[in-house]
């Protein structure tokens, strides 16, 4: 590999103007695509199939024509002035006009009063109308969103306060560019440090902007195709531009070290992509698998999230390996250091020690010591993760200025935290000798569990061979107490079949996200598991070794467990959480523990990558095992170091998202790079290597003879300028790597 990465870059190198224009050619066609596609679709959050939540809303749809389980609501929320009651003539004749309105459109297919309802608070303060959509949220109407506005707006006027919650008309949070800014501006600062110029700096900030503006525009153009949304666009170029600046600022460092070692410019930038680069390759290969992985869980959602992020990935590679060596082709004395252009031409900078050489050294002399600090530091921060409670955030996670926060806060005030959850239950009575008997008995069963407030007569649908109730728990839909009674009423269905002949499905988005917060809470050790084991395998193949892809895995442990632990404690537990700007303390949502599984997997991989593989590269080439571990530190600490402060800015930037799932996955990423990069890799790492010694790179014969050969330390190139030649006449044979005694 890194024999053919090496006349990739010289090609490149070589080619630049052609290399630059083609990529320029893509981001125009793309964003050409973008400009005149239509609008993304919806995610499908709660969308999973083979969850009993989901079969009923299927039943739903299939029972009770022209009527959409998805569809969307509106739940219009009156609250009457201060020393009045809804039920005054003038603030219901407002009521009753608003209600007639909203039921005069289009896509509307009922709209219920508070007065025909029964759904007036007891003081008479507060009072809801609900509006039912024959359609998703997505494709409603303007000329219907407007004419609920117009129609809420007048109520206004009469001197009631009216908030709006529901789909219908939710406000959708901003997008990530604020976020995006904030980390590309970090990163610059970080990168100009690092380097010492301008256009060393500058150039992976260009390069990773290409790819992320490729990505983003390939995402609009087709999100309308497949339903993607924004939340999704966004995550994939808060990954995309983090990783696109870590692979374009390690083949720079790389091309800078090979120039002041004495090499010409083209040389310079094939042996940076050929060593480097074949790095790159690897850590980006295990994101991309780890995020294609999460297709695996069955939630489209996640399936589209992960793809559309493993995309942008592959991007930031391809981008790495290609327009990086182009641009370097374009400048190759720009992105040098003042002292390193003044410097003449053969002389080597030196192998003299730096921070990364004595941090290196300090730890060999103390392995014990800084291995048990460490894992006894991640082990404690890792501990709130025992305590994971797993849900989908609804309205009362949403800021307080939000019109749906304060419809929620109102109906809990009103009626009971329960009535911004109802459960809603399909009782499918074909084979029932009386099916409304068999409907009434089931309700009159359910009303009598502990935790309901209230259950709704009985709606049929045309056939009369399905009823709809809905039931009103007495806590709110992301309480423990509210799972606990869904669980309840599905524990009793088995004797109520039996004496009725009818049965009964639970659902509601309530009874959604209960369960598909369940299927993935039991996914997320699975899928733990898998990745681990993947690593090992992985990582064997780059490192040809049993010992440290075993170190590796442990150490992604590490890493990922306290992670969740920090996003337990703040989002969950509510320490610091004013700090970040989260409204209300509550579980965790589902999808995101196991994203940040598949993500912390590829970045502690890249770190794992980045750093061991200058280790490997040195002992191959006859270095003993402790001086390899300091040579490894002393080329790429720097640029780990860089690397990882450039990752937490770019993901602390969205950290001030108003996407609470953006808000979460943006705080634990953060925090996850903070612990595997300055814990695990720069401590935990160097210290078990120096414990193992030479034993660190054993490999057995039958294992080594199997293990397919990718060269990602750049033994082969140590034939570079027969492979220059090579290069140039398009003839010779790809060397071996020479065997270590």
């Amino acid at each position: 590999m890194a024999t053919f990465l090496y006349r990739m870059g010289r090609t490149a190198f070589r080619r630049r103007r052609l290399v630059v224009l083609l990529w320029a050619v893509v981001l125009g066609a793309v964003g050409a695509g973008a400009a005149k596609a239509p609008a993304g679709g919806d995610d499908g959050t709660s969308f999973m199939p083979g969850i009993e939540a989901q079969k009923a809303f299927d039943l739903i749809g299939e029972r009770f024509p022209g009527s959409d389980a998805d569809g969307a609501d509106a739940r219009i929320v009156f609250i009457a002035p201060e020393g009045q009651k809804v039920t005054a003539a003038g603030n219901r004749a407002a009521i009753d006009t608003l209600v007639e309105e909203a039921a005069g459109q289009s896509q509307v297919a009922r709209a219920v009063g508070p007065f025909q309802a029964g759904a007036v608070s007891e003081d008479g303060s507060t009072a809801y109308a609900t509006v039912s959509y024959k359609v998703a949220a997505g494709d409603l109407t303007d000329a219907d969103k407007q004419a609920l506005e117009k129609a809420v707006d007048e109520a206004r006027d009469a001197g009631l306060t009216v908030e709006t919650g529901g789909t219908a008309l939710a406000t959708q949070p901003a997008a990530g560019g604020a976020g995006e800014a904030i980390g590309i501006g970090l990163a610059a600062v970080v990168l100009l440090i690092t380097f010492g110029s301008v256009a060393a700096a500058g150039l992976p900030l260009l390069t990773a902007v290409i790819g992320v503006g490729i990505s983003m525009c390939t995402i609009l153009a087709l999100g309308s195709a497949f339903g993607l949304s924004m939340t999704t666009g966004t995550l994939a170029s808060m990954l995309g531009l983090a990783v696109g600046i870590d692979y374009a600022l390690l083949v720079v460092s790389r091309y800078r070290e090979e120039r002041a070692n004495g090499h010409e410019p083209r040389e310079a930038a094939g042996i940076a992509t050929g060593t480097a680069g074949s790095a790159v390759v690897f850590a980006g290969l295990t994101v991309v698998i780890a995020l294609a992985g999460l297709s695996v869980i069955g939630v489209p959602m996640l399936t589209k999230m992960g793809l559309c992020a493993a995309g942008a990935v592959v991007l930031a590679v391809l981008v790495a390996l290609t327009l990086v060596p182009a641009l370097l082709g374009m400048w190759p004395d720009a992105v040098l250091s003042r002292k390193a252009r003044r410097r003449p031409a053969g002389r080597s900078a030196g192998a003299g020690g730096n921070g990364g050489t004595r941090w290196a050294r300090f730890v060999l002399r103390r392995p014990v010591t800084v291995m048990l600090a460490s894992v006894i530091g991640l082990g404690v921060l890792a501990l709130p993760a025992a305590d994971l409670q797993m849900g989908m955030p609804g309205a009362e996670a949403k800021p307080v200025s939000s019109t749906e926060r304060r419809a929620y806060d109102a109906l809990a005030e009103g009626f009971g935290a329960g009535f911004n959850g109802p459960l809603t239950v399909v009782a499918d009575v074909r084979g029932a000798a009386d099916p409304k008997a068999a409907a009434a008995t089931i309700a009159e069963q359910i009303k009598g569990s502990d935790g309901v407030v209230s259950v709704s007569p009985a709606r049929f649908n045309p056939a009369g061979d399905a009823a709809l109730l809905s039931v009103v728990p007495s806590t709110g839909p992301s309480d423990e107490t509210t799972k606990d009674l869904v669980q309840t009423i599905r524990a009793e269905r088995p004797a109520l079949e039996e004496g009725t002949g009818a049965t009964f499905e639970v659902t509601g988005s309530t009874a959604m996200n209960i369960d598909v917060a369940q299927a993935l809470q039991d996914a997320l050790v699975p899928y733990l598991i898998v990745i681990v084991l993947l690593s090992l395998v992985l990582l064997m193949v780059v490192f040809r070794s049993v010992l440290v892809p075993v170190k590796a895995a442990f150490g992604f442990l590490l890493s990922v467990l306290a992670s969740l632990g920090a996003v337990v404690a703040v989002f969950q537990w509510g320490w610091g959480a004013e700090l970040l700007g989260v409204e209300q303390a509550g579980p965790i949502m589902s999808l995101m523990p196991v994203f940040l599984v598949g993500i912390v997997f590829g970045l502690a991989m890249d770190y794992e990558v980045f750093l061991v593989a200058r280790m490997r590269e040195a002992y191959v080439h006859g270095e003993r095992a402790p001086q390899a571990v300091v040579t490894g530190f002393r080329h790429s600490a720097r640029v780990v170091t860089a690397a990882a402060v450039i990752m937490i800015a770019v993901f602390s930037g969205f950290i001030g998202a108003g996407e609470s799932m953006i808000k979460t996955i943006g705080f634990g990423l953060a925090v996850a790079v903070l612990f595997d990069a300055f814990v695990v890799r720069m401590a935990f790492v160097p210290a078990v290597l120096a414990l193992l010694g030479d034993r660190a790179w054993w490999l057995p014969r039958w294992l080594d003879r199997i293990l397919p050969r990718v060269d990602v330390e750049g033994a082969g190139l140590s034939r570079a300028p027969a492979l220059a030649a090579q290069d140039s006449t398009g003839t010779g044979t790809r060397p071996q790597e020479p065997a270590r005694t």
